[in-house]
């Protein structure tokens, strides 16, 4: 074998091992979608368990044909800000590079993942809602939230030519607020016009709460979120050959899987028991609390101490829950499983911890080091993009009658009265 041979058979396996790592990635994030539908079918009660797995499972259908039709363009073409680059329509779903091509085997691995990175972000959404939104509505708004608003809020701080990155520094490598502050922030939007679950308050304004049919659904979806948030982490890591060190962050600065596993476990550690001594021991919020502890290092997972990690988590384990009391208080809202807090309000401490103890680190080429005001600018456009879609757009649906069950429907269940099923018989 001549040097030239050996050359292109090292390459060619390369490639083969990026495209079967990048699959993999794609097949274990389906995971994060049976933890949430587990979670959900859990946390609703009886009547309306169908329907919450329904519209999980429509929004992930709904999902892939859309991001291939748009999101990924989006994606490529929006990192300067609203006016697209010019790609010669690469990106496009009547290009070449969008199907099967011999000579090209990276593109159809990264869409799939940014894919799932979509979906992720409307199951997120997907628990604030359930119990009494219009399947119909919720799909609609999955499919903006997940082929839109996400994946412009990535073109521009998590791409490596995206504005908040070249300008500002936002480092933000496993996407704190590029996925969950958006999505978390998306669905405060909606709640706030979709309005509480029939029950919820009573009217000296107090709070009841209405217990889920089956925890032991909730425990074994959240774990089954923890498993699947592996391949998601995975997948925010980019192999740019041996040539370029290996293992590259999404911004293209060198990155190991040995800081992301470190650092993952460790924020998830520090989370669930920071919600479980803030809590008193609600096992809810002490899982809840694992999710928001990875959420709360997720910005830093290639560049923090694990002890530091473990701290990060904690934090945020512990502020999500009074942020969640605050929330349902102040703007009486309805979260039947926590996400705004877990996600939005974890999400913006993940951020703004970056800021905080890793400012002044290093990026790669011209982008500007990471700081305090950079990860700032980023957490209110994440905020941004989240909220004015979710709001706005389900603003004009509540006027249309589009967005919410009747109440009676919801007295009667949504399984029974859209469905004509029942969770069990």
């Amino acid at each position: 074998m001549t040097l030239e041979e050996l050359e292109v058979f090292v390459t060619t396996q390369a490639n083969v091992g990026m495209e079967a790592y990048y699959w993999w990635c794609t097949a274990l994030m389906i995971t994060i979608h049976v933890g949430f539908l587990m979670y959900e079918v859990g946390a609703s009660r009886f009547k309306n368990a169908v329907s919450s797995g329904v519209k999980n499972l429509l929004a992930f259908a709904f999902m892939i044909p859309t991001f291939w039709l748009f999101g990924w363009y989006i994606y490529l073409a929006f990192p300067g800000g609203f006016t697209p680059i010019d790609l010669e329509g690469y990106g496009t779903p009547w290009n070449v590079s969008m199907g099967p091509m011999l000579s090209d085997q990276a593109t159809g691995v990264f869409w799939a993942a940014f894919t799932l990175f979509a979906c992720t972000t409307a199951s997120v959404f997907s628990g604030a809602v359930i119990e009494r939104i219009r399947i119909s509505a919720f799909v609609f708004l999955a499919t903006v939230l997940g082929s839109v608003a996400w994946i412009l809020g990535a073109a521009w701080g998590w791409h490596p030519d995206g504005w908040l990155v070249t300008q500002f520094g936002y480092h933000d490598v496993a996407a704190a607020g590029v996925v969950h502050m958006i999505a978390g922030w998306f669905a405060f939007g909606v709640v706030l016009n979709l309005g509480p679950r029939v029950g919820k308050y009573n009217s000296d304004g107090s709070m009841n709460e209405l217990e889920g049919h089956d925890l032991r659904f909730s425990f074994v979806g959240l774990l089954m979120i923890i498993v699947g948030f592996f391949g998601f982490l995975g997948g925010c890591l980019i192999w740019a050959g041996a040539d370029f060190g290996g293992w590259v962050n999404i911004y293209g600065a060198p990155a190991t899987l040995s800081s992301f596993v470190f650092n993952t476990l460790m924020g998830l550690a520090g989370g669930m028991i920071g919600a479980f001594w803030m809590s008193k021991g609600n096992p809810f919020w002490m899982m809840s609390g694992g999710l928001a502890g990875i959420f709360s290092c997720a910005s830093g997972l290639d560049v923090w101490y694990p002890g530091l990690a473990f701290v990060l988590g904690f934090v945020g384990g512990v502020i999500i829950i009074p942020a969640n009391d605050f929330l349902h208080r102040v703007f009486k809202i309805d979260d039947p499983v926590g996400a705004i807090s877990v996600h939005g309000v974890a999400g913006i401490w993940g951020v703004l911890a970056m800021g905080i103890f890793a400012s002044g680190f290093p990026a790669a080429g011209d982008i500007p080091a990471s700081s305090f005001s950079g990860q700032l600018v980023g957490c209110i456009v994440m905020f941004l993009v989240g909220f004015v879609p979710g709001y706005g757009l389900s603003f004009i649906m509540k006027m249309m009658d589009w967005l919410r069950v009747p109440d009676h429907v919801q007295e009667a269940g949504i399984d029974s009265a859209e469905l004509g099923l029942r969770a069990h018989t």
